[in-house]
């Protein structure tokens, strides 16, 4: 039963990425509750309503299709128009920013939801026209239907002028970086709670068993109740070797095991192993500095020539990597009684900001600003009080020297040479 619920979570999941889940389950919503309505009324709640509250219902056949038909027309203008202005605004963050930004402009509920509301008052609306007898009279027309068909289009106007809004705001560089900001500081914090409670040591992993992998894909996650599960029943450790986010191809080392497996459950454990097409930034918070410094790096290209966006970029980059080194190295997860038993191999701190600081230094080395911004990073992230580990510390220092190493013989101009010295020697 929980293999079956788990399956059924990530269907879910795969509804909502990859289908539109909200504007789909909203669609659905109008259409029951257009049918609904039918039913009212052929129960007589207009013919009641005539009677009883006559200002609560459209007694006009004509008025009523005029109305509706105007409605009709007027949504599908409306969702075209905000559907041509998503993909042209897309484009332009794909052009001016970076495509790995786009996932996360896509998925953003609000726009679903508005959309939602839009096609869910469309089909609305259409039904409610069907339900018009060519030769209505005032009891036979669903004049309720109709005014709750005025009211639904007047939120849905208000969800138009919100949703203009939203989306220019949340193309705003800014903003976008701010998001991503925001949704990686948080998973780190995440991990550096779950880190706080662990004492337990992991054992040396090279002498136990290697399981390759069943197929191609990034690595996403582990299951970890299920290893947990495992572990308990038949005293078993793991080590996940690939690091999450990294793409593991068929038939390659994917997990250690601390004794010897049959096959039933070496099926078992490979099915704890989640694989994706694709990553977000709060499951891997690495996708972040990947993020972050691609805008730096298109911000500096000839063609876009914004270094005020790569100096922003920069500086969310020394407060994310200050995050980063509180957090260690090792990802452990223990069992009820506190005993390590599989350990998550992560990017270290170290290769991390070497990845970060080589693509800097050699689409910015030109431009002295950066240089100086990337050398106060640099220094913020040794002389701030989190690298107490030593090897963080030479990782920064080994960092200052290759960027120095490629100022130097990128400038040319003295005056530059002279300020970069003077910021060296502060």
């Amino acid at each position: 039963m929980r293999k079956y619920f788990g399956e059924t979570i990530k269907l879910m999941t795969r509804l909502e990425s990859k289908i539109a889940f909200y504007p789909t389950l909203i669609s659905l919503a109008g259409l029951l509750f257009a049918l609904f309505m039918y039913y009212l009324e052929s129960e007589g709640i207009s013919d009641y309503l005539v009677e009883n509250a006559p200002i609560l219902v459209v007694n006009d056949t004509e008025t009523a299709r005029s109305l509706l038909t105007t409605f009709i027309a007027g949504l599908i203008s409306i969702m075209v128009f905000s559907f041509s202005l998503v993909m042209i605004l897309l484009n332009q963050a794909s052009s001016n920013y970076s495509p790995r930004v786009l996932p996360g402009l896509i998925s953003n509920k609000r726009h679903q939801i508005v959309l939602g509301v839009y096609n869910s008052t469309l089909l609305y609306c259409i039904f409610t026209l069907v339900a018009i007898e060519p030769n209505g009279s005032s009891y036979q027309l669903p004049g309720f239907s109709v005014l709750l068909a005025i009211l639904f289009m007047i939120f849905c106007l208000g969800a138009f002028i919100y949703f203009i809004h939203s989306i220019s705001q949340e193309i705003q560089i800014n903003n976008i970086m701010e998001r991503i900001f925001n949704e990686a500081k948080s998973r780190i914090e995440t991990l550096i709670d779950n880190e706080k409670d662990i004492t337990d040591e992991f054992p040396d992993t090279s002498n136990w068993t290697v399981i390759q992998s069943s197929q191609s894909g990034y690595y996403h996650d582990v299951n970890i109740n299920l290893i947990k599960s495992i572990s308990k029943e038949k005293q078993l450790k793991f080590e996940i070797i690939p690091v999450k986010g990294n793409y593991v191809l068929k038939e390659l080392p994917l997990v250690k095991i601390s004794n010897k497996i049959d096959k039933e459950l070496e099926g078992k454990i490979l099915d704890a192993i989640r694989f994706s097409k694709g990553e977000l930034i709060r499951e891997n918070y690495v996708l972040a500095f990947k993020q972050i410094t691609e805008i730096a790096l298109k911000a500096m290209s000839p063609g876009i020539n914004d270094p005020g966006t790569a100096i922003n970029a920069i500086d969310y980059l020394t407060e994310l990597f200050a995050v980063r080194l509180k957090k260690n190295d090792l990802r452990l997860v223990c069992d009820d009684e506190g005993n390590a038993i599989l350990n998550i191999n992560t990017v270290s701190f170290n290769d991390l900001l070497f990845q970060v600081m080589a693509s800097l230094r050699t689409y910015c080395k030109h431009d002295p600003i950066i240089l100086q911004k990337l050398l106060l990073m640099l220094n913020f992230l040794k002389q701030s009080g989190y690298a107490t580990q030593e090897t963080h510390k030479n990782a920064i220092d080994s960092e200052i020297e290759n960027l120095i190493f490629d100022a130097k013989n990128q400038l040319h101009n003295k005056a530059d040479l002279d300020a970069l010295d003077r910021l060296i020697s502060s």
